[in-house]
């Protein structure tokens, strides 16, 4: 089955840019957080872990450090760069432990989900 790939733009109406290679991230493992219609989750927000933010993750469900070799998944840590769900995102804003994000990085079908200025709020200095 062929994904129909959304448009490759971030939320400030510029060309996506890359979050991470290494780890390869992005729903399409393409080191983008490009997003489609099948990709319920919206993995469309590049974050930068936090050992806080990781724990969080871990305690709600979403356990994001642990290596999952049978999927090829060496497990995150801090300072590694990862397209979260915007619903997480969200949440993790809500309970005040949210990671910085990479605006550039994140793609425009977040503020589907998480208003722009929320996203401003978490974005790295420039």
């Amino acid at each position: 089955m062929v994904l129909d790939k959304y448009a490759s733009v971030n939320v400030l109406g510029e060309a996506l840019a890359p979050c991470s290679l290494d780890p390869l991230t992005g729903f399409f493992r393409d080191g983008h957080c490009n997003t489609c219609a099948e990709d319920q989750g919206s993995h469309t927000v590049c974050a930068i872990m936090t050992a806080e933010f990781l724990a969080w993750s871990k305690y709600v469900g979403n356990d994001l450090s642990t290596p999952r070799p049978e999927f090829g998944f060496a497990g995150l840590r801090p300072d590694d760069h990862w397209c979260l769900c915007a619903g997480r995102f969200l949440q993790a804003v809500e309970e005040g432990c949210a990671p910085r994000i990479n605006l550039d990085a994140t793609h425009q079908s977040a503020l589907e989900i998480v208003p722009l200025e929320v996203l401003v709020r978490h974005a790295l200095p420039e």
